[in-house]
């Protein structure tokens, strides 16, 4: 079992930047793929980044690459969401996820998730 609990949303302004975290509880941290995944009103859940557990590869959605990093800290039992050049159609609900498959690029593979953290970005 794994819990998930997001942190660092807020309003912010186009250009600007913000980093998410992700606590997880649980002692199987370092066994799990993370994912962060984003929901705008109206849209569907959108694949953002994942980390996976085996040899910490990244991946991301099209729409973030080269301004958004994720990262993680198996000794925090945390993983980051680092967004950078923030777009206003970044706006959503950022959701973390877990899962102990080695690659996951799809909502229905992972089968732990948080409550979610609103990221604004205004123009």
């Amino acid at each position: 079992q794994v819990q998930l609990v997001e942190s660092g949303g807020g309003l912010v302004q186009a250009g600007d930047s913000l980093r998410l975290s992700c606590l997880a509880s649980g002692r199987t941290f370092s066994s799990v793929t993370m994912g962060w995944f984003r929901q705008a009103p109206g849209k569907e859940r959108e694949f953002v980044a994942g980390v996976s557990w085996s040899d910490a590869n990244t991946y991301y959605g099209d729409s973030v690459k080269g301004r958004f990093t994720i990262s993680r800290d198996n000794a925090k039992n945390t993983v980051y969401l680092q967004m950078n050049s923030l777009k206003p159609e970044d706006t959503a609900v950022y959701y973390c996820a877990a899962t102990f498959r080695a690659y996951a690029g799809r909502s229905q593979q992972y089968d732990y998730w948080g409550q979610g953290t609103q990221v604004t970005v205004s123009s």
